[in-house]
């Protein structure tokens, strides 16, 4: 069986955790933990990065972080993760679903200004994919509304919008470190803060609402409760073990960006016939190769081309079932416009295996499979 993934492991994992059981150093914020967070503030250019326990978490300190009243509303699209919306609607923010663009599976952006009420507090992007949303017109619409722009970069770890990473253009970013993603700690993620005026809040938030990180810096004489927060804080053994993948993240990059590219131009003579459509890149956008999908006709073809994958030892999933059309979804959000594209291109769409260290032969069996089947 070609697994759909395969949690990557790069080499110097075992050293640093070894590490920190010789220093018997394993909560959160120690020297592993500074060093992820330096890095990631280093190398993708943000104003302050704060490792957390899952891009979970991260949003729910962005949710906090925008001070949500009842009913105020946030727009987000409904293709998408449970958490994009779940962070904020744990604290009383109201998710307003928009519709995507059917080329890259993110939000429209054209479609945003319309559902725009007094009641609007901030935009949530999630680049799908690594593939970027429009940043510059949702940059452009929040700050002409006021708006806070929350990116869902989960997906988008060394991705870059006209050379910006992705979790750095929004005024806060959202990394995922998920077992599934391109680099991991198991899990895990972090809080990029591009703002500022957010940065102390977020570090009280992240300290169960205590000044705790003002006292270790010798700010203030003793730390107290002064807010809101939680404990958001990962283990050491997680930072050790993430700290070794982020060292070598162009190595891994490299890696899984060989295989999507053996997929894009294996498969290209099915899309050139009709058969099926390939990821869409735009020119403004480098991608991360997070994942490879393909989009069939429809949900029976799906339905059909996974079960012949699984029969000839591949195993290929669909994502999300669109949140508007959830019981949750209907309860605490609302669509805003049409419905043109989220569901229809949802139901087309199949997720092929992608993985560090996957080999040119198990991507050319993946391959010949999706062939063999539009073949018959």
């Amino acid at each position: 069986m070609i697994r759909f993934n395969v949690p990557p492991l790069i080499g110097g994992e075992k050293k640093y955790l070894e590490q920190v059981l010789a220093n018997r150093k394993f909560c959160g914020d120690g020297d592993f933990t500074r060093r992820c967070q330096n890095l990631i503030e280093q190398k993708f250019g943000t104003k302050r990065a704060l490792l957390t326990t899952s891009c979970t978490h991260a949003l729910e300190m962005a949710g906090l972080l925008c001070d949500f009243q009842p009913r105020e509303e946030v727009i987000m699209p409904s293709f998408t993760f449970v958490s994009t919306a779940n962070a904020f609607a744990l604290h009383a923010a109201s998710p307003v679903f928009i519709d995507i663009r059917p080329e890259t599976m993110n939000l429209d952006e054209r479609l945003i200004e319309d559902a725009v009420t007094p009641r609007t507090r901030a935009i949530v992007c999630m680049h799908y994919a690594g593939v970027a949303c429009r940043m510059d017109r949702i940059m452009e619409i929040a700050g002409r509304h006021g708006l806070a722009v929350i990116e869902d970069a989960a997906q988008g770890v060394m991705a870059q919008w006209n050379g910006r990473f992705h979790g750095t253009i929004g005024h806060i970013g959202c990394y995922s470190f998920h077992e599934t993603k391109n680099y991991t700690s198991g899990e895990g993620g972090a809080l990029l803060i591009n703002d500022e005026k957010f940065r102390e809040r977020a570090e009280i938030i992240r300290e169960k609402g205590t000044n705790r990180s003002r006292f270790l810096r010798g700010e203030v004489d003793k730390y107290t409760w002064v807010d809101l927060g939680s404990s958001y804080l990962p283990s050491e053994l997680n930072a050790a073990f993430l700290l070794a993948q982020l060292e070598q993240a162009e190595t891994l990059n490299s890696d899984r960006l060989a295989s999507w590219q053996r997929y894009f131009t294996g498969l290209k003579p099915l899309e050139d016939a009709g058969k099926i459509s390939l990821p869409f890149i735009p020119d403004c956008c480098v991608h991360n190769a997070h994942m490879f999908y393909i989009k069939t006709a429809d949900l029976a073809e799906r339905t059909a081309l996974t079960e012949h994958l699984k029969q000839n030892g591949v195993q290929a999933v669909f994502h999300y079932v669109p949140l508007h059309s959830s019981v949750a979804g209907m309860k605490y959000g609302r669509f805003h416009g049409t419905d043109r594209y989220t569901t229809r291109e949802s139901e087309r769409l199949l997720r092929l295996p992608l993985y560090y260290g996957m080999t040119p032969e198990d991507c050319d069996a993946v391959i010949e499979a999706v062939t063999r089947f539009y073949r018959h």
